[in-house]
């Protein structure tokens, strides 16, 4: 079983006193439904599934009457091994609640009603919870879960928790790695790029180390996405989105990755393919990168909605939308105009995995910073490299003209600083809190 930080999130939501039922988000493929049934059959003394893809009919539970005495008379008459539940050491599990929204209305009684806890997931809630007549406003608690982090990812590799801690202390005091140990870190970063943190995948690289294997397996999961666009998506809406998620590898191969409607298809607009974009963000697919107007605080008040990068969600899977030959290209170092691309998708990956909202700055195409991040409470410029290229222009510009007194630069080198730029490795990038 690998290890997942949800697990931890899951426990301290079960010590709450006044819990509310819990919604667990995320995109397809990401093991929400193993987790949730791990906790639950460890930490329950009845566990209780209801799975409303695989028996249409647990929709009926939902139609009459919501009131939690009823809804749990229902629960015990319908659903195998329920008869025996008993108020406060049951969890019920609604899985794929997408495909019942009475069930979600419901959750509101059922939080009031308090004697059981309940978890609800499914893919493509973003989406789903819009068609929700009455959603339970106040009544829920949200946590959002992702693919495997690289820490998640270096435990299932057997990279010990004290050697990670170490390097957390290397990073905290600016002490350079033991060349070794760097050498390691950055084939374990270079691992993760390619195949990503999709639980599926990370089990068979574990098992097997065989990158045809890990290739197959994403492509799976792309056709997936694909299948859920046309399942999921409007007639009028279905060949737009499917353009647009097929024009990601294009869109970032370029020099300046701001997102071109022109290269989903010539003459391209936001009006017609903006809604596509949010399709996509909503099925937890891609991350905006909103461009800011100005590199100052508050980073959300200064940005433009309409001028940003797209990045998938997980950088395996970009990896997999390339052409065949790209996963060895990672590993020689030799990517052509994706190196950039990749480097970029990696971090905005790790950094949007910690729920950070993501910018970047470009100043009359001449200027372009990666990445803007607050971090320990001032503004601070993020730039990638791929190699151990550590010259930084456009960052030093920015701290010279732009009021900025602090950049970072992550990069396949030692730990260094100089003129206010750090210097960390590209793997270090999971400690930048």
């Amino acid at each position: 079983m690998l290890e997942r930080k949800v697990m931890n999130d899951l426990l301290n939501w079960k010590k709450e006193k006044n819990k509310k039922c819990l919604i667990v988000e995320g995109a397809r493929q990401i093991g929400k439904t193993y987790i949730i049934n791990e906790f639950g059959k460890k930490n329950y003394k009845y566990f209780v599934e209801i799975n409303f893809f695989e028996n249409e009919d647990y929709k009926e539970i939902f139609n009459g009457s919501l009131n939690g005495k009823d809804i749990e008379s229902q629960i015990r008459l319908r659903v195998s091994g329920a008869k025996d539940m008993v108020p406060g050491e049951t969890l019920i599990f609604l899985d794929e609640i997408q495909f019942c929204p009475n069930a979600m209305t419901a959750l509101k009684f059922l939080t009031i009603d308090g004697r059981y806890d309940y978890i609800a997931s499914g893919s493509l809630l973003g989406l789903k919870n819009k068609n929700v007549n009455s959603y339970p406003v106040g009544y829920v608690t949200h946590l959002k879960m992702h693919s495997l982090d690289f820490e998640e990812f270096l435990w299932a590799m057997d990279v010990p928790k004290s050697s990670i801690s170490e390097l957390k202390n290397n990073f905290l005091t600016k002490t350079p790695v033991h060349p070794s140990t760097h050498s390691v870190m950055l084939e374990h970063f270079k691992n993760y790029i390619i195949v990503g943190g999709m639980p599926e995948v990370v089990n068979s690289f574990v098992e097997e180390k065989n990158y045809n294997k890990v290739l197959e397996l994403q492509k799976d999961i792309i056709r997936k996405y694909e299948d859920d666009i046309q399942l999921y998506a409007s007639n009028n809406e279905k060949t737009k989105i499917r353009s647009c998620f097929r024009s990601i590898p294009k869109n970032l191969a370029q020099d300046y990755k701001k997102f071109k409607y022109s290269n989903v298809e010539p003459n391209g607009t936001f009006r017609k393919f903006a809604g596509s974009l949010e399709w996509l963000y909503d099925a937890d697919i891609i991350n905006y990168c909103y461009n800011l107007s100005i590199p100052e605080l508050p980073l959300e008040g200064n940005s433009k909605n309409d001028v940003f990068k797209i990045y998938m969600q997980d950088t395996g899977l970009l990896m997999a939308m390339l052409e065949d030959g790209s996963q060895k290209d990672v590993l020689d170092g030799n990517l052509g105009i994706y190196k950039g691309a990749i480097y970029e998708n990696i971090i905005a990956d790790i950094f949007s995995k910690k729920d950070k909202k993501l910018y970047y700055f470009e100043h009359n195409s001449t200027l372009e910073i990666d990445f803007i991040i607050r971090y320990e409470n001032e503004i601070v410029g993020v730039e990638v490299k791929s190699g151990d290229n550590t010259k930084s222009k456009s960052l030093q510009s920015l701290l010279k003209n732009w009021n900025v007194k602090k950049g970072i630069r992550l990069s396949t080198k030692n730990i260094g600083s100089s003129d206010n730029i750090d210097c960390y490795p590209i793997y270090m990038a999971i400690f930048i809190e």
